[in-house]
């Protein structure tokens, strides 16, 4: 199948399957003519790739594990002890990523809080600067 078939199978645009061959995570054939020529394989390919990219995983860390990931019906396992324990490395980046951004929403929220104490007690933009 070309390009625009396997688009139309995936649900995923031509512009991100060209990227996603450029990344490394796809490798169809080429024709004499130049154009792609992708099979079935490719079809489950992009689904992995994108169940990846969803979890979490850029394009590089996705290349060293695709070839050691098994579907188990909507979700992937992991075939390779090296690479289960990348994913850990990653799982634990992303708590950390996400703890960091939980902060800095309560702390968002008590400027944000502070400030409405402030305008409310004064009933303008700003505390009162009149002697």
């Amino acid at each position: 199948m070309f390009i625009g078939e396997l688009s139309k199978r995936t649900g995923v645009s031509t512009r991100s399957l060209r990227y996603y061959e450029q990344q490394g995570l796809l490798r169809p054939r080429r024709r004499a003519s130049g154009y792609r020529e992708f099979g079935e394989s490719d079809v489950a390919a992009v689904r992995r790739v994108r169940i990846l990219l969803t979890a979490g995983l850029n394009t590089d860390l996705i290349r060293e594990v695709l070839p050691c990931m098994a579907e188990e019906g909507a979700i992937l396992a992991p075939t390779c002890e090296e690479m289960a324990q990348d994913l850990k490395s990653e799982h634990e980046r992303l708590s950390r990523s996400i703890e960091q951004l939980q902060d800095a929403r309560a702390m968002l929220s008590s400027i944000i809080h502070a400030g409405e104490a402030i305008t409310a007690g004064t009933g303008r933009n700003g505390p009162s600067t009149s002697n």
